[in-house]
């Protein structure tokens, strides 16, 4: 009896081996699913118009030119605000331009990326402008977002999402459970990204200064212009006729570009790059200064660049957030001779010894850069969300995400904030 028992309880075993490798189960996941908006880039363009000033609501690069500053509003264009008294900065009129994040203006003309085109406006009455040229396709890596490309003519304008629930069948080996949830992501339907996150300077010698955290860079009747991977030379001696000269792959996530004397110091997510402009149709590559991969803009004298690391949740993959002060003397030799913790550092900017640096929620970090590689933090100054910054001649003018906020520096021991321009 005792031997049937044992031959039973060994078949059932045996049967339970064999189903367990045969039988499949079902999970369930509910997935946030993206579909992308697109349209056409003729109609894009034609929206491209003067309108009536609006609030700031999102902040975004500057540009500043004689009285004058550009402020970017992330993806929808540009302000135009009379700064002839920066304690009372006045709202001009805005430049509706889809897509726009960048914006460069030399004399009457102004710069600007629409989605994948550079345009070229005519800015001589601002509450009128006229498009004089377009550059098409020129940012072409904007067509492909999250894997999803577009056809030449037309762009991801915004993404629809819904709750979508998935069946999945596993089979033995497959899938991870945790929790009692199956974990995945990926591509399902074909090519719709699930994701439970975001998807995300009158005359030709009227020029201005650019923040940090620009993709434009004027010089010597040139306009260069940086996208993901590419270095674009455009040739503005006729300033609304721009002609590209060139065209380099220079690397991969290339963010800003910092023009200085005969040099381009361009900003990636793997290191800093120097290009030497002797050739000013062909930028010539002179080295390089590599760091963690992390977003990056950076500033740059005679002897040192100052260079910001953060990180980001939907871009950036490293952790680091700080300040790091490049020796490059040797522009052949670029080296590491100061390194500073810092919160969320962003835009920078520098005149004589005293550098500033956006630390978002943290404010802007004042330092005594007398002596580089003993760099000192003088004060911290209160300020949300701060982005890009430019000094000009006294002034500090900040971006931050609710608008404008200038401060008074020519006595940087004694700064003091003159306006808040935004909503």
């Amino acid at each position: 009896m005792k031997l049937q028992t044992q031959k039973v309880f060994t078949a059932i075993v045996f049967c339970s081996l064999i189903f367990t490798s045969c039988l499949k189960d079902v999970g369930h996941k509910t997935y946030k699913v993206y579909t992308p908006v697109i349209e056409q880039t003729s109609t894009l363009r034609s929206k491209v118009k003067s309108v009536s000033p609006i609030s700031v609501s999102n902040a975004g690069k500057l540009f500043v030119i004689g009285n004058y500053i550009f402020l970017n509003e992330k993806n929808m264009g540009v302000h135009i605000i009379d700064n002839t008294n920066p304690s009372n900065p006045i709202n001009i009129s805005f430049i509706n331009i889809p897509g726009n994040f960048d914006v460069a203006v030399i004399g009457n003309t102004l710069y600007a990326d629409c989605y994948t085109d550079l345009l070229t406006i005519d800015i001589s009455n601002p509450n009128n402008i006229s498009i004089k040229n377009v550059i098409e396709d020129i940012f072409f890596d904007k067509r492909n977002i999250a894997g999803y490309t577009t056809p030449v003519g037309s762009d991801i304008t915004d993404w629809n999402s819904k709750d979508t629930v998935i069946d999945i069948e596993i089979g033995e080996g497959q899938g991870i459970w945790t929790k009692g949830s199956y974990v995945t992501n990926g591509w399902v339907g074909g090519g719709v990204w699930l994701s439970g996150g975001n998807v995300g300077s009158a005359s030709s010698s009227s020029t201005g200064k650019a923040g940090s955290m620009s993709r434009f860079a004027i010089m010597n009747n040139y306009l260069y212009a940086v996208s993901n991977s590419t270095l674009n030379s455009i040739d503005i001696t006729n300033l609304q006729q721009p002609i590209i000269a060139s065209k380099q792959n220079i690397g991969w996530n290339i963010e800003t570009i910092y023009p200085f004397k005969d040099k381009l110091f361009i900003g990636s997510q793997s290191g800093m790059q120097i290009y030497n402009v002797d050739n000013a149709m062909q930028p010539t590559y002179v080295s390089a200064f590599s760091h963690a991969r992390l977003c990056d803009p950076v500033i740059a004298d005679d002897h040192f660049a100052y260079i910001t690391l953060h990180a980001s949740a939907n871009i950036c993959v490293g952790t680091q957030n700080e300040l790091d002060i490049v020796d490059i003397s040797n522009l052949s030799n670029p080296t590491l001779v100061k390194r500073i913790d810092l919160t969320k550092p962003q835009g920078l900017s520098k005149d004589g010894n005293t550098l500033f640096v956006c630390d978002d929620d943290a404010g802007i970090r004042v330092f005594d850069a007398t002596n580089p590689a003993n760099i000192e933090l003088k004060q911290t100054l209160p300020l949300l969300a701060t982005y890009d910054i430019i000094c000009n001649n006294g002034i500090a003018i900040v971006s931050a995400k609710d608008g404008i906020h200038q401060y008074n520096y020519s006595n940087p021991n004694n700064i003091t904030k003159l306006s808040k321009f935004g909503y």
